[in-house]
């Protein structure tokens, strides 16, 4: 039998991650207490929307909700760019770093202040590192040139191309290459020749693509996400739903 291979996935879900996020990685750790093995954490950092990494904290004496979010250096990049190509802009840690006393303890606002990244998928990971949250878990990263040159071939993906000088990510037809503006508004750019590192998953083949290079054996599911996932698609694989956690769309941010 393999040693088990626990995964979950998530794209950067806020400058503090949000509490669904905290309870996939406490969920994978029970499993491996129980089972051994390694944890790995798909980090789906090719996914473009800014609403993900919106972030809900509390203030600390009042109790009154702040969403803060990361500002981006264009409309351009907010709409279209992958998160990974999402470049902050100058000052914003800075500025967010003198709202924070207010909403967690002194020493992650410290901790706010020492990293140093240039965009939004950086930016968080670097945060959740120094919450603790990754220590001993491999991350996987789906903008990873290597990782993509090795996915399977799926039939639905978005490719990684440049729009008027900046990186977007265009979902792939056989005809266009599609940026959605909302609702049933698109820009329709032409088709070009691109290379498996530009390609990256839907939410549909994510699954498919993602298995066949990480081949775990258990896969720690989200609330909504075990609802929508074709198991078919990973035989052998036991899906484990994550154990709940109230609030869960609101930031976690350990005690000091």
């Amino acid at each position: 039998m393999p040693s088990p291979l626990i995964c979950f996935g998530q794209q950067p879900c806020g400058i503090f991650p949000r509490r669904f996020l905290f309870s996939k990685i406490e969920t994978a750790r029970r499993l491996q207490r129980e089972l051994g093995g390694e944890i790995v954490f798909f980090y789906h950092d090719s996914d473009h929307d800014p609403r993900e990494t919106i972030t809900i904290l509390r203030d600390l004496r009042s109790g009154r909700e702040h969403r803060l979010n990361l500002k981006f250096e264009s409309k351009l990049q907010k709409q279209f760019s992958p998160l990974f190509a999402k470049r902050l802009v100058p000052g914003w840690q800075e500025q967010t770093a003198r709202q924070l006393p207010n909403l967690v303890p002194a020493r992650w606002v410290d901790e706010f202040k020492k990293i140093e990244a240039t965009n939004v998928a950086d930016f968080c990971l670097a945060m959740y590192r120094r919450l603790g949250l990754l220590e001993g878990v491999r991350v996987a990263r789906s903008s990873d040139h290597e990782l993509r040159q090795n996915a399977a071939a799926v039939d639905d993906y978005f490719v990684d191309v440049t729009y008027e000088k900046e990186l977007v990510r265009a979902r792939f037809t056989p005809d266009a290459l599609l940026l959605h503006k909302g609702g049933d508004s698109y820009i329709r750019l032409p088709l070009e020749e691109f290379a498996p590192t530009q390609i990256s998953p839907t939410r549909d083949t994510r699954l498919r693509w993602m298995q066949s290079v990480i081949r775990c054996t258990h896969y720690v599911a989200g609330a909504s996400e075990i609802k929508y996932l074709n198991t078919d698609e990973a035989p052998g694989v036991q899906f484990i739903a994550r154990d709940e956690i109230s609030e869960s769309d609101r930031a976690y941010v350990p005690d000091a």
